[in-house]
């Protein structure tokens, strides 16, 4: 098998020697060059043609997001970043996740980690995905994705869900989904995002910044309002819980131990056992089968599903894996998930 060709770019000689023993460790790949800054991991991009790229955010002369858009626009190769668990930390790396990295991996010590083995799997993993899908050009999707003209919502009685679960890929591909969903909408959306604690505030208040729906980490004991997105928050499980006024609120548990905590399957679960059959999943891009049983479960309970295709989705695993168990009732890429969500809304008012 043809090993996968990987340079490694970080400013810290302790961090590039760590890297450098993690990957060489790994039989399924080759590192065929360590970059300093980001002036250095150019040039060796352009020589040297790697199937996939490591790179460090902060970095001197050329920092990581300017180097990440002169790879990018040279169509040179995928690019995964690392970032530190802090929150400037958080806002550069979802910077260089809509500029079009493939995804990031946060350093479990900061910007010089001695302590990298934790997150090695995860590293590794995620250069296999990247160099096995290649390049994503997103600007033609965002182009078609722009949004159409809705019907206005008037007030319903009616309580629905959507149920959203979304990994590898997920900060850069929700942006081509949930800014089209209007302000008004009739219906409560619950979204499961993987990814380190530490980012998810962050995480929920820049998708908020560009959305009409409200957007807002969920805390335990929230009760649940239409138009509203909650997002998991980090290290907890998204469950619901109806109270014995009918009133549905957030729980956030710690347990069950799932190989994702939060978890998209516990989400999805919890929400179909609140809402039966106005419950509408969709799962999208992800490593794994996170989602895909429950997916099955929304279906035959009489919900709707939506499962994004291989045409856009980042990693073809989690909506891969509902639509081979029978769990979609719609398969879209996914600048049309948002139109697909809608009119599923529209069919059940």
């Amino acid at each position: 098998m043809k090993k996968i060709r990987v340079i490694v770019a970080d400013d810290s000689a302790l961090m590039r020697q760590i890297l450098k023993r993690i990957i060489q460790a790994s039989p399924d790949f080759e590192l065929v060059g360590l970059a300093r800054d980001g002036e250095d991991v150019i040039l060796k991009a352009r020589e040297l043609r790697p199937n996939v790229i490591s790179m460090d955010i902060n970095m001197p002369k050329l920092d990581g997001i300017s180097a990440l858009q002169v790879i990018l626009k040279e169509k040179i190769c995928p690019v995964v970043m690392l970032s530190s668990l802090t929150q400037s930390g958080a806002t550069t790396t979802y910077e260089c996740l809509e500029l079009g990295a493939f995804d990031f991996v946060a350093k479990p010590d900061g910007t010089v980690s001695s302590n990298l083995a934790i997150v090695a799997d995860e590293l590794l993993q995620k250069l296999k995905a990247a160099a096995s899908r290649g390049l994503v050009d997103r600007l033609p999707r965002l182009r078609q994705a722009r949004p159409a003209p809705r019907p206005v919502y008037e007030p319903t009685a009616r309580k629905r869900a959507i149920a959203i679960g979304i990994s590898t890929g997920g900060p850069a591909t929700l942006q081509e989904v949930l800014p089209r969903i209007p302000a008004n909408l009739p219906a409560s959306v619950f979204l499961v995002q993987h990814m380190p604690p530490s980012f998810i505030a962050s995480f929920a208040k820049r998708l908020g910044d560009n959305c009409a729906l409200k957007v807002v980490e969920a805390r335990s004991g929230m009760p649940i309002e239409q138009s509203v997105c909650y997002v998991a928050p980090g290290g907890m499980h998204l469950c619901l819980h109806r109270k014995s006024n009918g009133e549905v609120v957030i729980r956030t548990p710690t347990s069950p131990a799932t190989l994702f905590v939060p978890s998209v399957g516990i989400m999805m679960a919890s929400v179909l056992s609140a809402y039966g059959e106005d419950t509408i999943g969709v799962l999208m891009t992800g490593i794994g089968d996170d989602g895909a049983d429950q997916m099955v479960a929304i279906k035959r309970a009489g919900g709707h599903t939506i499962a994004e295709s291989e045409q856009t989705a980042v990693v073809y695993g989690m909506p891969r894996e509902a639509i081979e168990r029978g769990g979609a009732c719609v398969v879209a890429p996914s600048y049309e998930v948002a139109d697909e969500i809608l009119n599923a809304v529209e069919r059940k008012r």
